[in-house]
């Protein structure tokens, strides 16, 4: 029987073996390392924060993902096809590793953010004011 999500060891294990997933799929590996070139070392330990705030309700996380995002979609679009990816491996990896209360959190805030985030970046410069801020084609 699997466990809940109860720990930062527990977040760790999510984090590391989704970041596994995702870095070898098809779709989404080459964001990871050709797009964003994302500095592992650096990267992991505030996704180990975020998901610890978000599930466990600890402090610690500064950032702001939505920024980040903002950027990345500048380099390379990030598509409809990407976020559903992204939370297909989530949700499997939660899956694979835990299940109880905090593990079902942890995929319906998985989906949430995923959409918000996809509906702001592809709407963001849609909004009343912000069509000047558009980078230009």
């Amino acid at each position: 029987m699997k466990k809940d999500i109860q720990n930062s060891e527990d977040i760790k294990l999510l984090v590391d073996k989704f970041y596994d997933k995702a870095v070898a799929d098809e779709s989404l590996g080459h964001i990871f390392t050709d797009v964003a070139k994302v500095n592992w070392a650096h990267h992991l330990p505030i996704m180990y924060s975020f998901w610890e705030s978000t599930l466990l309700g600890t402090a610690g996380y500064k950032g702001n993902p939505m920024d980040a995002h903002f950027r990345l979609n500048e380099k390379f679009t990030l598509t409809a096809e990407h976020f559903n990816s992204w939370k297909f491996l989530f949700i499997d990896t939660v899956d694979e590793y835990f299940e109880g209360e905090v593990a079902d959190i942890a995929k319906e805030r998985a989906r949430s953010i995923a959409d918000l985030m996809f509906y702001k970046i592809h709407n963001h410069y849609n909004a009343p004011g912000m069509a000047k801020l558009k980078p230009k084609e």
